[in-house]
């Protein structure tokens, strides 16, 4: 549940009741009042954003990479090449790029779609030890200094994604799409559970579509609304103490800084479409 009070935004893991809301059959014509209802004129990417990103990434560049170098010889005597997994994905309507991260996964050329049980086999053992900690994600680096990404935003989706849910994505990728974010922060353990339990391609799809993309893009619609660099730095923080300590994330309640004016329970309640607890 998300609730406002006091000019703070409050987040409570009611996940599975959000799961559950009136979505069952989700189509284009279905979710287009998500995105009319969140409209945010505004473009995210700024040209603060932009330098933040630029400054935050060499910075982190510099003892990182050390790190990015050793998973890359690492990777190399034990899984061969190509060292990395290149993703088409869409950074706005109309405009894909390549996102880069290391391969964690035995190869398949017609591999497509979420990632549900039925390609757990395909994880190898020090891919799963990169994608627990998110070493595997460190290559996105790059992609944030060509202007590709943003540290916080939406998660790049599929271009399938964007051509069904046209309306929709065009309000969510206003915002540059992040190497985290507050839907990717807050669900991402819940989804892994949600696509865990799927045995099939068709499963994981329909769990996908069903289940977790409504719930992530209200968040991203949430963080469209309240964005700025104090929340931003509040994202990143709370994502890095998600993967150094376990169970961070239950630990107690997050409160997401907003500079802007206070919006009743209620009315956060009503615009975000999450029932009260």
């Amino acid at each position: 549940m998300v609730n406002a009070q006091g000019g703070i935004v409050t987040i409570h893991h009611d996940l599975d009741n959000a799961d559950r809301r009136d979505l069952a059959s989700l189509t284009s014509k279905g979710l287009e009042w998500l995105a009319s209802e969140h409209k945010v004129d505004r473009v995210g990417m700024t040209f603060g954003k932009r330098a933040f990103d630029i400054c935050f990434a060499l910075v982190l560049l510099i003892p990182l990479s050390f790190v990015i170098a050793l998973v890359a010889v690492i990777l190399l005597a034990t899984q061969g090449r190509p060292l990395f997994y290149v993703a088409p994905r869409m950074r706005a309507p109309g405009e894909q790029f390549d996102l880069l991260k290391f391969r964690t996964m035995l190869r398949e050329d017609d591999d497509s779609g979420a990632t549900g049980a039925h390609k757990h086999w395909r994880i190898t053992p020090i891919g799963r030890f990169l994608r627990r900690t998110r070493i595997d994600e460190l290559p996105q680096l790059f992609n944030i200094l060509r202007g590709d990404m943003s540290f916080v935003g939406p998660r790049p989706p599929l271009r399938e994604y964007v051509e069904r849910f046209p309306a929709l994505y065009g309000q969510v990728l206003k915002n540059r799409p992040g190497v985290t974010g507050l839907a990717t922060m807050i669900y991402h353990a819940h989804e892994d559970r949600i696509m865990g339990n799927c045995q099939t391609a068709e499963a994981t799809e329909a769990a996908y579509y069903r289940r977790c993309l409504p719930t992530k893009l209200r968040l991203d619609l949430i963080y469209q609304r309240r964005c700025s660099l104090r929340v931003d730095l509040w994202i990143i923080w709370h994502t890095l103490m998600t993967v150094v300590i376990p169970n961070w994330q239950g630990r107690c309640r997050r409160r997401i800084p907003s500079d802007q004016q206070p919006m009743t329970i209620q009315d956060e309640q009503r615009r975000a479409h999450v029932p009260a607890e």
